[in-house]
């Protein structure tokens, strides 16, 4: 699903910068979320002074989730242009069963570009990940920490597990009637391997939402050594995601 929002309004010329950045990378249940921001100079310098920063440092508390929501509607609204592209479960094992996973951001990346204005730079969070698209693209800086130094990979950030922290509360809300609340995020802790250990003996198999490709051995654990991730994968083509435009 991608959300995308886009502020045409007159104004002087001023420089744009791209910001582009994930959340969900690793964690074993929910999909991943990739964003871009565009930000003009007066945007950058409010949201910094507004406290945008990268979106990990609020932590996974109900108080952080609300603080996030905040900056993020923030975000939306100051930004020249707001994307984010949900990546689902299934088209990240399929991809993953290819080592391909840094070639998917990298491609979902080239698509958040093409779908935003004409910048003068594009800030890439991801130094390895992200640097081969600066053959094609000159003005692009791929770095690690984006999100402390660059305001608009902050903002990205932010939309980004923002967007993130909706999906895996849906899914949350969705197993509570039968397993109670779901903490953890979704991420490899105990939280989660005691929801996916009480749904493996419930039903016998891991919930939809969770990922099968990785880390394996954390499910072969669950599922037993036997267990083989990818046996009722359909390898087909697979769907680029979701997008929004905010």
């Amino acid at each position: 699903m991608t959300h995308r929002h886009s502020s045409r309004t007159t104004r002087a010329r001023t420089r744009l910068t791209l910001g582009i950045d994930e959340a969900g990378r690793g964690p074993v249940l929910g999909p991943m979320v990739m964003a871009a921001v565009c930000l003009d100079s007066g945007g950058a310098r409010w949201l910094t002074r507004t406290g945008v920063r990268d979106s990990k440092a609020f932590g996974a508390s109900s108080k952080a989730r609300s603080a996030r929501a905040e900056l993020a509607a923030e975000v939306s609204a100051r930004a020249v242009h707001a994307e984010v592209q949900v990546i689902d479960v299934a088209v990240i094992d399929r991809r993953v069963r290819r080592h391909e996973l840094n070639l998917l951001e990298r491609e979902i990346a080239e698509q958040l570009i093409a779908r935003a204005p004409a910048v003068d730079a594009i800030i890439a969070d991801g130094k390895n990940l992200f640097r081969p698209l600066s053959q094609r693209y000159p003005h692009l800086e791929a770095c690690d920490g984006g999100e402390a130094r660059h305001a608009s990979v902050a903002a990205a950030s932010i939309l980004a597990k923002h967007r993130r922290d909706e999906l895996f509360a849906c899914i949350a809300q969705r197993y509570q009637p039968l397993f109670g609340e779901l903490r953890g995020g979704g991420y490899v802790n105990e939280a989660t391997r005691r929801f996916l250990r009480a749904h493996v003996e419930r039903f016998g198999r891991l919930p939809p939402e969770a990922r099968r490709s990785w880390p394996y051995a954390y499910l072969a654990d669950l599922l037993g050594p036997g267990f083989d991730p990818f046996a009722d994968l359909d390898d087909g083509a697979p769907a680029p995601g979701q997008m929004t435009l905010l």
